[in-house]
């Protein structure tokens, strides 16, 4: 495979990666634990997700997603280039 392949990869790489991180530190904190430390001890009275929560879900676990093929695809064309003596 070509190198802008796995450079292509990369650079995906990084922007699912600080992505993933973003929408990781936005999700609420359960109770407990670190978010608590930071303020995030603070709960709501809604009870439920809102609509706003679930579309975080769903972006985290698309990207999420994109960010496990990444990884993937770099150790796939990591072998096929080691394998090949190039």
């Amino acid at each position: 495979m070509p190198i802008w392949f796995a450079y292509t990869l990369i650079v995906l790489l990084v922007i699912t990666s600080v992505t993933l991180t973003m929408l990781i530190l936005l999700h609420r904190g359960k109770g407990g634990g670190m978010s608590s430390m930071f303020g995030g001890g603070v709960s709501s009275s809604l009870a439920g997700s809102s609509v706003a929560e679930k579309n975080l879900d769903r972006y985290t676990v698309l990207v999420a997603i994109v960010w496990f093929a990444c990884i993937i695809g770099l150790g796939l064309w990591l072998r096929l280039e080691v394998g090949t003596g190039v």
